[in-house]
């Protein structure tokens, strides 16, 4: 009778823990819907305000051009936002095709680096570029790696300031990337920087949808990389250890 009794326990303590994870589950969907419904109508509100303006007969030429570079500035931040929903949603429901082969990390960082060159310039960041020449390749997804540091270099433009480093070294079996920038958005936050849809805007005021550091996790996790992030001295640094080929 005593053996039956603690079976039963069991068995009630184990679906109560199964409706509580439920129960969080659903809280969190709920909270990510929320989120998502926020982020896409944060460019449609100021898009289909500008468009109101623009119907005045009596404005300015001056004013309607800037006013339709607005809504084209919004129109593609939006774009954006909906392929990085829809690229999440492929990467985690595993229909995102990725094929591994070898891949030179510093042909396609320096290239993206000089793409991006201006726009660092012109936010003012003291830029610190250390890539060693001869490393050997890695093994990933030439197009992952791409999107990789594409969402890490955008992630540094709107959220770092000052201090900006970029490392490409050799570490042990790894090749090691580095992305390590001054910053005043992260506090005790980052242990959620990977999260779905966490953003340090805590208005959430559109200027980041918290999904480009996720990608970069699932992606990073589908290459079989090891991904670190920390605040260190006060800049944010984000580590990716890519398999060497051997």
């Amino acid at each position: 009778a005593e053996a039956l009794l603690q079976e039963v326990n069991h068995l009630l303590e184990a679906r109560r823990m199964d409706q509580a994870a439920w129960r969080e589950q659903e809280k969190s969907l709920r909270r990510q819907i929320s989120n998502i419904s926020h982020d896409l109508r944060t460019p449609l509100t100021s898009i289909l305000g500008y468009l109101q303006l623009l119907e005045d007969p009596n404005l300015p030429e001056e004013e309607r051009r800037e006013y339709l570079t607005i809504i084209e500035s919004r129109a593609k931040a939006l774009q954006s936002l909906i392929t990085s929903f829809y690229e999440l949603s492929r990467l985690e429901g595993g229909e995102y095709p990725l094929v591994q082969e070898p891949v030179n990390l510093h042909a396609s960082l320096s290239g993206l680096l000089a793409a991006f060159y201006n726009d660092f310039m012109d936010k003012g960041f003291d830029m610190t570029v250390e890539l060693e020449e001869g490393l050997p390749p890695v093994l990933a997804d030439e197009g992952a790696v791409l999107r990789v540091f594409t969402n890490l270099i955008r992630n540094a433009l709107d959220h770092g300031c000052g201090k900006m480093e970029v490392r490409l070294f050799l570490e042990g079996e790894n090749v090691v990337s580095l992305f390590r920038n001054e910053t005043t958005d992260l506090t005790d936050d980052v242990p959620h920087v990977f999260d779905r849809f966490f953003t340090s805007d805590k208005m959430r005021t559109g200027r980041n949808t918290g999904l480009g550091l996720a990608i970069v996790k699932a992606l990073a996790d589908r290459m079989g990389c090891r991904i670190t992030a920390a605040l260190e001295s006060g800049c944010f640094a984000l580590r990716i250890f890519w398999k060497r080929v051997t």
